[in-house]
């Protein structure tokens, strides 16, 4: 059981921060901790597991975004589908600066594109887009936070 001080610490942390989400490991045990998802928006959760079994994530409720943030117009997005980020971490657009972007305004894609990569960690996950269509709408800079749940890209299907 994870020190009640610590867990303070961490709730502080997150709100300090402004942080959705805290996912921590070591040798004995695995903490997420997340606010602003259900069952009361904005109380910290926990979720506290051996290491030998990873903590499996909160469900989001269905139409529930962690991004927050403003979203276009829904005229905007009709027939439009979201690439989410899997996890908290900072978007990446390119493998490095000198490099062109994964994908672009109008870039077609399938289910193994590569589109973007998130820093987690230290630690470069390349995203793939897991699904068929054309990319509309880059929505997050190259350099930016990003949360789990958030919209990343808007993609008209094929």
């Amino acid at each position: 059981m994870i020190d009640p001080n610590k867990l303070k610490d961490l709730i502080k942390l997150m709100v300090d921060n402004d942080l959705t989400e805290i996912d921590l490991q070591d040798d004995k045990e695995t903490v997420t901790i997340r606010r602003g998802h259900p069952p009361a928006a904005g109380a910290p959760m926990m979720y506290a597991a051996p290491s030998a079994h990873a903590a499996a994530p909160a469900p989001v409720a269905p139409g529930a975004s962690a991004g927050g943030g403003a979203s276009a117009a829904p005229s905007t997005e009709a027939g439009l589908i979201a690439i989410e980020s899997p996890m908290v971490g900072t978007f990446y657009s390119a493998a490095n600066p000198d490099s062109a972007p994964f994908v672009t305004n109008g870039a077609k894609i399938n289910p193994s594109t590569v589109v973007c990569l998130i820093e987690a960690m230290k630690v470069f996950n390349e995203i793939k887009a897991e699904k068929n269509g054309t990319v509309e709408r880059v929505l997050v800079k190259s350099g930016e936070a990003v949360e789990f749940g958030q919209k990343l890209f808007l993609v008209r299907p094929a």
